[in-house]
C-alpha cells in the first residue's frame, strides 16, 4: 500500500461544517488525530504547534500511529474519515520561504542557455548552495487557481508573462526552531518533513528585474505545495552526489541526507519528465547549514526547497524552461499540441515516489 503504515504523511483537513483539524492519510482515508490520540494539539487548524514538540515527539507519535493502525483498528476505524468526504487544506502555517538553486544539471542548463559562450555554472555555485528569500504570503496548497503574473518585460513594457513555467522541487519543512545569532545544529533535530513544491516562474520578468538582487516579482506571485508533508522517518536515505571541491568545513555533510525520490511531471493530463532527485548535488543538511551559518534563526513553520530537480537526460528536466531550451524546441503532446512556456487553462501536477511510498501531488491550473 504506497498509504499504508511506513508513509503516513500528516495533513490538514476539515468535513462540511466542522473547523479545519490535523490528521494523517492510511490508503485512501484520514486518521482524525485528535479523536483517535485524544491529544488536542491535532485540533489545530495547522501542523505548527504539533511540529514544535520536536523530534521526540514526532517519532513517539509515529509509533503510536502504527501501533493502532495494525493492531488496534477495532479502535481507529471510527476515527477513518474516507477521502471523499473532507476538504484539504494548507497543512501548516508558513513563516519564511527559502528557494535553493541545488541541482547541478538544472544550473548548467539556465547556464548553457543564457551564457551558450561561457562556463555554466558561475564561481560560486560549487563552493556553496545558492538561494534566496521569497515570499511566505504566497505559498498555497495544491489546487489553489494560479493567476498568470504581470509585470516589467523590458525597458517601458508592463504586462502578461509570455514565459510561464514551473520548477519541480522539494520542500522542507521546519518545525523546531534554532536560536537567533547561532547555527543550527544537526539537521533531522529540526526538520519535521518534506512535501512537494512547484515554485511558478515567469522567466520574462525574471531575467528583466534579477540582475543585480535576484529573484523578486517574477517569482514571488505563487508556491505551491502539497497537502501532505511525509515525515523524514519515512523516507529512504542514500549517500549524497559527491562533491568536488570538498565543502568548507561548515557544509561537510553529517550523514547521508541524499533521498531516492522519483519525481514526475504532468502537462494537461500527459507525463513530460521523471526529474531523479538523486541527481541533487546539494544534500538538504547543507541547505540547512548554509541557511542559518550567519545566525540567521529558524522559525516553526519554515520552508526552505531544493530548486528545481533535473537529471542529466531531457526527459529528466524538471522545467518547462528546460524542457523548451527557453522556447527553441517546443515540447510536443500526443494531442498534437505543443508547449514551450505555459498556457492559460493548463493543468501541471508534480508527482513523487520513495521506495513505493508516494509523497503525494500537488497542483496548479493557469488562470
Amino acid at each position: 500500500m504506497t498509504w499504508g503504515v511506513d508513509n503516513l504523511p500528516y495533513g490538514v483537513f476539515s468535513r462540511r461544517g466542522e473547523a479545519p483539524r490535523v490528521g494523517v492519510r492510511y490508503g485512501d482515508r484520514v486518521l482524525d488525530l485528535a479523536a483517535a490520540l485524544h491529544d488536542e494539539v491535532f485540533a489545530a487548524p495547522s501542523l505548527n504547534p504539533f511540529m514544535a514538540r520536536g523530534r521526540t515527539a514526532w517519532h513517539d507519535t509515529r509509533t503510536l500511529i502504527q501501533a493502532k493502525l495494525t493492531s488496534d483498528l477495532s479502535v481507529t476505524e471510527a476515527h477513518l474519515i474516507p477521502l471523499e468526504q473532507v476538504r484539504l487544506h494548507m497543512p501548516f502555517e508558513v513563516a519564511d520561504y527559502v528557494d535553493f538553486y541545488c541541482s547541478l544539471d538544472h544550473a548548467s542548463n539556465i547556464g548553457r542557455i543564457f551564457r551558450p559562450d561561457a562556463e555554466p555554472l558561475l564561481p560560486n555555485w560549487r563552493h556553496l548552495p545558492v538561494g534566496y528569500h521569497g515570499r511566505s504570503g504566497t505559498v498555497v496548497v495544491s489546487g489553489t487557481p494560479v493567476r498568470r503574473p504581470s509585470g516589467q518585460l523590458k525597458a517601458g513594457v508592463f504586462g502578461p508573462s509570455a514565459k510561464l513555467d514551473i520548477e519541480a522541487e522539494l520542500g522542507f519543512v521546519v518545525g523546531v526552531p534554532s536560536e537567533l545569532g547561532a547555527p543550527a545544529g544537526a539537521f533531522e533535530d529540526h526538520v519535521f518533513g518534506v512535501t512537494l513544491v512547484n515554485d511558478w516562474s515567469a522567466r520574462d520578468i525574471q531575467a528583466w528585474e534579477y540582475v543585480p538582487l535576484g529573484p523578486f516579482l517574477g517569482k514571488s506571485f505563487a508556491t505551491s505545495v502539497s497537502p501532505w508533508i511525509t515525515p523524514l522517518e519515512a523516507l529512504p536515505r542514500i549517500p549524497g552526489r559527491p562533491q568536488d571541491p570538498e565543502p568548507l568545513d561548515y557544509l561537510r555533510r553529517q550523514g547521508d541526507w541524499g533521498l531516492d525520490i522519483t519525481v514526475e511531471v504532468w502537462l494537461n493530463g500527459e507525463l513530460v519528465s521523471r526529474p531523479p532527485y538523486p541527481s541533487m548535488y546539494w544534500t538538504p543538511d547543507q541547505m540547512l547549514a548554509h541557511l542559518t551559518a550567519n545566525g540567521a534563526s529558524l522559525r516553526t513553520g519554515d520552508l526552505f526547497a531544493s530548486g528545481t530537480i533535473s537529471g542529466p537526460q531531457r526527459e529528466e528536466r524538471g522545467s518547462l524552461i528546460e524542457l523548451s531550451w527557453n522556447g527553441s524546441d517546443p515540447i510536443k503532446l500526443a494531442n498534437g499540441e505543443t508547449r514551450t512556456f505555459l498556457e492559460d487553462g493548463d493543468t501541471v501536477i508534480i508527482r513523487a515516489t520513495a521506495a513505493g511510498r508516494t509523497l503525494g501531488e500537488v497542483v496548479g491550473t493557469i488562470r
